[in-house]
């Protein structure tokens, strides 16, 4: 996967434990990861959404190194970011939003057992 180097590639399946089918679906691993929203509430009043950070740091860090390097050298990763500034998120809310799009790939290669494949752009 661009943006994974054999460190960052090697701390990802360490921080999800080994074993993807624990997690059923994408959503439960970015949970798990600390990169799905939490609402922040108390009593009666919501106060909006916000990482949770909650989850395995390791797993984490991992995702946030990957993407750091994607979102300066991958051209579709470069791609997503600007289409969700456009969008008008922040640049916090995009990059998360790009974590956890490489989650639910990382979460697609593992469960399926297949290695990262570029898919062609289409005109």
């Amino acid at each position: 996967m661009p943006g994974t180097g054999v460190r960052t590639a090697s701390n990802i399946p360490l921080g999800i434990g080994g074993d993807i089918a624990n997690f059923k679906s994408a959503a439960h691993l970015a949970a798990y990861a600390g990169i799905a929203p939490a609402t922040g509430q108390s009593g009666t009043s919501i106060k909006g959404e916000r990482p949770s950070r909650r989850g395995n740091k390791r797993l984490r860090n991992a995702l946030w190194q990957s993407l750091f390097v994607a979102s300066a050298k991958h051209p579709p990763s470069i791609a997503y970011y600007k289409r969700k500034r456009e969008q008008g998120k922040h640049h916090n809310a995009a990059v998360i939003c790009l974590a956890r799009r490489r989650c639910d790939v990382i979460y697609s290669m593992l469960k399926n057992g297949v290695l990262y494949q570029e898919q062609a752009l289409v005109a």
